[in-house]
């Protein structure tokens, strides 16, 4: 007796099938749900990690300060620095310099207070601001002595800061001087016109868009603005003129208001300064305290550290949080 083969139904073959495929669906969203619980921990813990980064940077910083002060001797020379552009917003504004000095000018043990200049200059008005209020804590603290240091470069408007100092000490070769007002531009009127472009410009005042440098100059506006960058210049002369008084040679070299800059060994002989020396060697040798101790407005090292993360760790955040942008769901 023989056995015959039979072919399975079609109703046994499509009952396999499913049960296949439930089978593999089962294992597809179990390996998913395991994929979203590794990212959640993953998530949880990244984001635990950065709490506690914060957390011990918002701890570590009074410590730091408690550490920097205990270190102080019974007295010190407070030195503040004045570096790199002079601008609202900028490391040298006029709030910084301001809050360092009026800061050093409160600490009774402060011997001496040393500006560290090293810039190009910048805002007038900022100039003129730190420029009044050196004055005016002067005037409140004439047992404090402000002296300005200019290491590489004081010009222009950080010449102005320096010119209230009761001296001013340089590097035989820093650059000093530059005591002069600019305002620079561009005018494009000739490559539109070759380009084929017309400017519209709607105002609503005669001389709205006079420095607009797609529009062609007026004598009259630039009569004025150079008006304007005059007044700015006879009020910067006065000051440093108020500051440094008989010292400048002035009257012997008509151009040292020109906007020219000289090296501090011609500087000296000029008037701009006292004398050629550093930091080190003005709080030793002129403030008779060696002992430095930094008065410059910092960023806490936590500040330092969320803008050094900025918009990375924001991006990356938003990664393991799940929105890296189109996905398959």
């Amino acid at each position: 007796m023989t056995d015959e083969w039979k072919a399975p139904s079609k109703a046994g073959a499509e009952a396999g099938d499913d049960k296949s495929w439930k089978l593999l669906e089962k294992t597809l969203l179990a390996g998913v749900q395991e994929q979203r619980r590794s990212r959640r921990w993953g998530i949880f813990f990244k984001l635990l990690t950065f709490v506690y980064l914060f957390a011990a940077l918002a701890l570590f910083t009074p410590l730091m300060t408690l550490e920097k002060n205990a270190t102080r001797g019974s007295s010190y020379t407070a030195v503040i620095d004045v570096t790199g552009m002079i601008a609202d917003k900028e490391p040298a504004s006029a709030d910084n310099i301001v809050g360092s000095l009026r800061a050093a000018f409160d600490d009774p043990k402060v011997k001496g207070i040393v500006l560290r200049i090293n810039s190009p200059g910048g805002s007038p008005v900022q100039s003129g601001y730190v420029y009044d209020e050196i004055r005016r804590l002067r005037a409140l603290h004439k047992d404090t002595k402000v002296y300005a240091v200019i290491s590489d470069l004081g010009a222009s408007g950080a010449y102005y800061i320096a010119s209230a100092a009761d001296e001013i000490y340089a590097d035989k070769a820093s650059l000093v001087g530059s005591i002069g007002v600019t305002a620079a531009g561009y005018g494009f009127v000739g490559a539109m016109e070759k380009l084929g472009v017309e400017r519209r410009t709607y105002t609503s005042g005669e001389h709205k868009s006079f420095l607009d440098p797609f529009q062609p100059q007026k004598p009259e506006e630039t009569k004025f603005w150079q008006g304007v960058l005059d007044t700015t210049h006879r009020q910067f002369i006065a000051s440093v003129k108020q500051g440094r008084g008989d010292r400048l040679k002035d009257k012997e070299h008509p151009e040292l208001f020109s906007g020219l800059v000289w090296s501090g060994e011609q500087a000296l002989a000029l008037g701009l300064i006292d004398g050629l020396g550093n930091t080190s060697s003005v709080a030793r040798d002129v403030i008779g305290e060696k002992e430095l101790v930094d008065f410059t407005v910092q960023e806490s090292p936590f500040d330092r550290f969320s803008k050094k993360l900025g918009a990375s760790v924001a991006e990356q955040i938003a990664m393991w949080m799940g929105f890296q942008g189109p996905s398959l769901r």
